[in-house]
């Protein structure tokens, strides 16, 4: 019995030894010049049904990728206008043609104005957040599912 004791105890003292750590010094050279060197991109994305244009490209355009599904069968683009001026839009479908347009523009005063087709050139007389709905046309058959592209180009008068 005074055997099987010591050997529970020497178990149990060997087995709750903690482990030491060790932990290398870091170098203060390589730990910021990786944050540096990246730039950051951004990009106008979906969120939900909506897409908000925010970023203008190098080209000053608005561009954002969209998709239009079963659960989203509409998009929404909000954007905000600060000069009076003229837009020019379009949708670009990866699979190169679709039933897919821009359905509605509706502008602060919450005056609206559609339907158009994949090209849209309206004139932005007031300031304030515009939306922009896009989907299918319901008077042609095969609704539209699957990604696009959004362009977007605001010329000041």
């Amino acid at each position: 019995m005074k055997n099987f004791s010591m050997l529970v105890l020497s178990i149990l003292f060997f087995s709750c030894q903690q482990k030491e750590n060790k932990i290398a010094p870091v170098s203060t050279s390589d730990s910021i010049t990786t944050n540096i060197t990246k730039k950051e991109v951004k990009e106008n994305k979906q969120v939900g049904d909506t897409i908000y244009m925010e970023f203008k490209n190098e080209k000053d355009l608005f561009i954002a990728e969209g998709v239009i599904d079963s659960i989203h069968p509409r998009v929404y683009v909000k954007f905000k206008n600060e000069d009076s001026g003229n837009l020019k839009a379009n949708i670009v479908p990866t699979t190169g043609k679709g039933n897919i347009r821009f359905n509605q523009i509706i502008s602060p005063d919450n005056a609206s104005d559609g339907p158009f087709g994949m090209d849209l050139n309206v004139p932005l007389k007031q300031k304030g957040n515009y939306i922009i709905v896009i989907g299918h046309s319901q008077m042609a058959d095969s609704p539209f599912w699957g990604k696009f592209r959004v362009e977007m180009e605001s010329k000041k008068e």
